[in-house]
């Protein structure tokens, strides 16, 4: 084949014009065998059609912001109909609104039901997790559930309080203020932190950022969750024990130091209590588990608990003996804390970071077990808008004397299995909470705190997921160092610092996948025209005088140096493998860019400078199927400084194998690089 001389500049879509075929030889090899190089058709390459500005702008923000195309629905539709697809698009009741029956609402009733008589218990206890008064956990659990059936796109997530979101909210705030001295300030910073976390939320929703939360990968998240179920679980040890001066930390070492520091006060009557509760409702989580039909049984025996325990304190005055209540709780709906907002003073600083790192765990927690439901009943949800969801109802619950809530999976798991139907489900909830709020609650005056200790610990143990985290470990091993760091963290530093370790972690993977690109040798399956990596295929073969390698990974800044560097010593291993002088014909390099996404200034410049760099080697630079975006930038670098023929580029590796061999008469070698 002659060299041509023309270049893509000359003519964009000019073809290979080497058709010659290379004719076939046999090549000798280690045992004997030998390889065919077969003669075949060279195809164009053909760059992309031409863009203008405008247009690649358009399409990388439509991409970026909107790939879900939520205007989609709206096109070939009439004014009218449009203006009833946006409201519903921004209100999901409208949606399933008008065809609600009454076989839904039956359904809607069990599972609102029930999953309220799980969410009255767990509400006051969340609340006391996070250092608040108990009250508030109710009132987190009937105004949020209403804002959340009116924006919220889930048929099953169940909304209020959640373990996680309230002790980081109680860790974070109580490092500044101390909720025993100063109850009412550590109230205010509360709600304030909540409006900062929906206002952070909703935002996300609103500019349709929500790709900012995939940083907390699944091995993050699952070692985090695990490391604060143990933290959560160690915290309960204070009200499981009946003692009375309990750490402020959170950190395992500590915690263990004051239960065992303080044994003079264990109250043994409070350890029996908790004993037989804690056991009977992991039995009841058991069984609940083993047949899902009985879901009924884990989600009644928290309420039950409670008012099993509440009447034992009452018929045996257990309170005078070292059993502690509750207390008399407010009767009443929530009353308005727009007032109670703390913008001002030495503590912006403060709620705004509480917000921001409780509105990214509830938020990430919520979408989660929302996507869950939804796939196991085949219907969407919408990530943007279950974040608006999430973040209108935090906001509007800082107005109402609520704190932080999101969608929690065990009432989530309760709601689906109680064959929830729609949103409605929430709307039944909350009027329960809202009959307890306005008649009941003088019956919880005698509930033993030891109670809703033992309700947390068996709400927050199936949060540690070992099989996932064994799956992990036999599937990527860095992916299991960065949930053990999340995990390690949590339990001996802190929460939010185990989470900043692991999103720190995650993050350096990420860097080192950017920085460090797979690179691979190929060679050739014999009797075919695939080339796979030669690592992995045994039996593929080398071609002599042609080294093929396959970038898989963008070329870019942070990478193209490394690439450099380690083309130039596949060189020179290629050259030198099996003795000095068995590849000194090496004559040509073959970059396979079917894998290279995307390429920018710097990566075009590695490919000039590479170029550059094998002339004075006497070798020349092949690429192979550049695509897209990659073509189109090479293309017009190369208007400027004429560095790719029309020869060097071919479509696939078999193309340009095939006519490079035609210049080559070499055996080809068995030696794997």
């Amino acid at each position: 084949m002659e060299p041509a001389t023309a270049t893509i500049m000359d003519n964009p879509n000019a073809m290979n014009n080497s058709n010659n075929s290379s004719s076939a030889h046999n090549f000798p090899h280690h045992n004997h065998q030998f390889v065919e190089i077969s003669s075949m058709e060279v195809h164009k390459v053909v760059p992309p059609p031409p863009r203008s500005t405008a247009q690649k702008l358009k399409n990388r923000l439509k991409e970026t912001f909107f790939s879900d195309d939520p205007f989609h629905q709206f096109k070939g539709q009439s004014p009218k109909r449009k203006w009833i697809l946006g409201a519903q698009y921004f209100f999901p009741i409208l949606q399933w609104s008008p065809n609600y029956s009454f076989q839904y609402l039956k359904s809607d009733i069990v599972s609102g039901l029930t999953i309220a008589s799980l969410a009255i218990p767990q509400g006051i206890s969340y609340a006391k997790l996070a250092n608040l008064p108990p009250i508030v956990g109710l009132y987190s659990s009937f105004v949020p559930p209403l804002i959340y059936a009116v924006f919220g796109s889930s048929r099953d997530l169940a909304v209020g309080p959640v373990s996680i979101a309230s002790l980081i909210l109680g860790s974070m705030l109580s490092e500044k203020v101390s909720p025993a001295k100063e109850p009412l300030l550590f109230l205010q910073l509360a709600f304030t932190s909540t409006f900062f976390a929906g206002l952070f939320q909703s935002s996300l929703g609103i500019l349709r950022l929500g790709f900012i939360i995939d940083f907390l990968s699944k091995a993050t998240l699952i070692g985090f969750m695990a490391g604060a179920a143990i933290i959560v679980s160690l915290q309960q040890l204070k009200a499981l024990l009946g003692i009375v001066h309990f750490t402020k930390q959170m950190g395992v070492i500590a915690v263990l130091s004051s239960v065992f520091q303080h044994t003079d006060e264990w109250s043994w009557q409070t350890i029996l209590m908790g004993f037989c509760f804690l056991v009977f409702l992991l039995l009841a989580r058991h069984v609940s588990m083993k047949n899902p039909k009985l879901f009924w049984v884990s989600a009644g025996a928290p309420l039950l608990s409670v008012i099993l325990s509440t009447l034992a304190v009452f018929v045996f005055k257990a309170q005078n003996h070292g059993v502690s209540v509750i207390g008399k709780l407010e009767q009443g709906l929530n009353p308005p804390s727009w007032n109670m907002l703390h913008f001002g003073g030495g503590h912006l600083g403060l709620v705004m970071k509480t917000g921001l790192v409780t509105g990214i765990i509830s938020l990430t927690e919520g979408i989660a077990v929302g996507r869950t439901f939804a796939a196991l009943k085949d219907y969407q949800v919408d990530g943007n808008k279950e974040m608006m969801a999430i973040g209108f109802m935090n906001i509007v619950g800082s107005c109402t004397s609520c704190y932080i809530t999101t969608g929690a999976f065990s009432r989530s798991a309760v709601n689906n299995n109680a064959g929830a139907k729609t949103a409605m489900s929430n709307i039944v909830m909350s009027v329960t909470v809202m009959v307890t709020l306005l008649f009941l609650m003088p019956l919880f005056r005698y509930t033993p705190n030891v109670v809703l200790g033992a309700i947390i610990v068996t709400a927050v143990i199936g949060l540690i997921d070992i099989p996932a985290a064994y799956l992990i470990w036999k599937i990527d091993k860095f992916d299991f160092v960065v949930c053990i760091c999340a995990f390690l963290g949590v339990i001996f530093v802190s929460v939010q610092e185990g989470l900043a370790i692991a999103v720190g972690t995650s993050l350096f993977k990420i860097l080192m996948q950017v920085t460090r690109p797979k690179t691979m040798v190929l060679g050739n399956i014999p009797g075919t025209d695939i080339y796979r990596n030669l690592h992995h295929y045994k039996d593929s073969k080398s071609v002599p005088g042609i080294l093929i390698l396959s970038i898989e990974a963008p070329i870019n800044f942070a990478n193209s140096t490394y690439l450099n560097e380690r083309i130039i010593r596949y060189i020179q291993e290629f050259e030198e493998q099996d003795g000095v002088g068995k590849h000194s014909n090496l004559q040509n390099l073959v970059l396979d860019l079917s894998a290279v996404s995307s390429i920018d200034t710097s990566g075009v410049s590695f490919i000039k400078d590479l170029k550059k760099k094998l002339e004075k080697r006497d070798l020349e630079l092949v690429l192979v199927n550049p695509v897209g975006e990659v073509m189109e930038k090479l293309q017009q670098a190369n208007k400027a400084h004429n560095f790719l023929a029309v020869d060097s580029l071919y479509l696939t590796v078999g193309e340009a194998v095939s006519s490079l061999s035609s210049k080559i008469k070499m055996p080809i070698s068995s030696s794997h690089v």
